[in-house]
């Protein structure tokens, strides 16, 4: 198994921890990983990215320029990344963040709500969990206990506190997200 990942939003919506955290995940589960951010400048507000590559073999090169599944998280990263979806791939999008759905036949597409989902929640920082709940419903690529060792091992340990609201966050996700 190799899954080939990208994940598309603008700066402040956990694009980048919500990558790092999956291929944290991978490791715990001892599968190979890459990891490769990318973003301009700005810390919030900027378009940012982030190809995150898990596998049961070797990972030969982080450079992609087709992926077997997207996650966009506003209508720049939909547009832009929609057509680099491979044939039969799968693309999440969040239904607050894109306002024009994607259009391929050709693909598996799905919409999560998590803008709202993290409202109910009482908390927005959780917004990024909650797409990965998600993701991990329809791609799973790794465990929900990979998952879980993963976030003891990225989050400082003054936030641990906070980790049964993250996994609760991907619980909804996994229950929200919608196939189109």
């Amino acid at each position: 198994m190799q899954k080939e990942i990208i994940i598309s939003g603008f700066g402040g919506q956990g694009v980048l921890s919500m990558g790092k955290i999956l291929a944290y995940s991978g490791l715990m589960e001892d599968k190979e990983v890459t990891w490769m951010p990318a973003y301009g400048p700005e810390q919030r507000g900027g378009t940012c990215n982030v190809t995150v590559i898990v596998s049961d073999d070797r990972v030969s090169s982080p450079i992609l320029s087709k992926y077997d599944v997207a996650i966009v998280l506003n209508q720049p990263s939909l547009d832009k990344f929609e057509p680099r979806l491979k044939e039969g791939g799968i693309l999440i999008y969040d239904g607050f963040g894109v306002v024009n759905p994607p259009t391929r036949k050709d693909i598996e597409v799905y919409r999560i709500d998590a803008v709202g989902k993290a409202a109910e929640l009482k908390n927005s920082k959780v917004f990024n969990m909650i797409v990965l709940g998600g993701l991990l419903k329809v791609c799973p690529v790794v465990t929900l206990n990979g998952l879980e060792k993963a976030l003891y091992k990225t989050l400082p340990e003054r936030h641990h506190k906070l980790i049964p609201l993250n996994m609760q966050a991907v619980e909804e996700g996994s229950k929200i997200i919608e196939r189109q």
